[in-house]
């Protein structure tokens, strides 16, 4: 590892091509892998899959090695600017190149409109950790950053079970509670520690302001996307159908457009209703309306 590190310090651009074209091999090895029914027959919720398992697979290796090289290395919580291994320095070309392979994969398959915050995401991601490789400067804080990806695990497990539609399932509810903790322990501390340390420090910091503005945007996100999670896990308003991107699709069209069928026949029952009325006796009436409902097919359906 040793005599890895000066290779990589001197040329960071090349190591984290490498790396991104590994991502892209485990893309394809991911492939031989089986997959639901119901995920296989939808090509969106393919592209998903394939998409999520890789992820799943940056989200596993990286936070597991972040956390090691913490318990290791305890300095790297403290000296955040410039105290680095070559242990982090590797980890941070390789989770650059995952960020670089998710994002073309975001692209090139035409997904990038409906995608737009993790694009918007991961270009702030890939700066700060380019900057960071080239100048050897906050390899410590961008291996701290990636503690979030402990949470991306829950995360990402939510989703493919959720493209599955397994969320009945046992291990939904389980996960459900795990993702909670771990969204608030691993992403939401994460966040606010490198803010804090931020802040104290901003004075003698290079590019402090940066930095400062970059987690601002970041912290947003995370608020945003927490206050979301806990409305769709644990407060929903009302029965929703999930859609193929993980959000909740509302059927208010389809809700609106039978409930206006319905009140014009009950319109036209009425007005039907008034002219029988009007032409027949309350016998005649009676008997009429009796030969009408035993004629009526049964097979009424509401709005699904």
């Amino acid at each position: 590892m040793e005599a890895l590190l000066p290779v990589l310090k001197s040329h960071p651009g090349p190591a984290v091509l490498v790396c991104s074209l590994l991502f892209r091999v485990a893309h394809q090895l991911l492939q031989r892998l089986p997959v639901p029914t119901v995920v296989r027959q939808d090509a969106f919720r393919s592209w998903k899959w394939k998409n999520l398992s890789v992820s799943m697979v940056h989200s596993m290796l990286t936070g597991t090695w972040a956390l090691t090289c913490v318990v290791i290395w305890p300095e790297t919580l403290s000296n955040i600017h410039s105290f680095h291994t070559p242990l982090s320095y590797l980890l941070i070309c390789v989770s650059t190149g995952y960020f670089v392979h998710d994002a073309g994969d975001i692209i090139l398959t035409g997904h990038g409109r409906g995608s737009w915050e993790f694009l918007l995401h991961h270009a702030m991601v890939i700066w700060c950790f380019l900057y960071a490789l080239y100048t050897q400067l906050y390899i410590a804080g961008a291996l701290i950053a990636l503690f979030v990806e402990v949470n991306s695990v829950t995360l990402h497990l939510r989703l493919m079970l959720k493209l599955a539609n397994a969320q009945s399932s046992s291990i939904y509810h389980i996960n459900k509670i795990a993702n909670l903790f771990t969204y608030v322990m691993f992403r939401l501390g994460t966040q606010f520690y490198l803010t804090w340390y931020i802040v104290n420090n901003y004075s003698w910091m290079d590019h402090g302001g940066y930095f400062l503005v970059t987690m601002m945007m970041m912290n947003i996100m995370m608020v945003i996307y927490f206050y979301r999670l806990l409305r769709t896990d644990f407060f929903p308003r009302s029965k929703r159908y999930v859609g193929q991107n993980g959000t909740h699709n509302n059927n208010s069209k389809k809700i609106l457009t039978f409930k206006k069928s319905e009140f014009q026949l009950c319109s036209q029952g009425a007005e039907q209703g008034k002219m029988w009325e009007e032409r027949m006796n309350p016998g005649e009436l009676s008997q009429q309306l009796l030969r009408s409902l035993s004629a009526a097919p049964l097979n009424f359906r509401g709005s699904t």
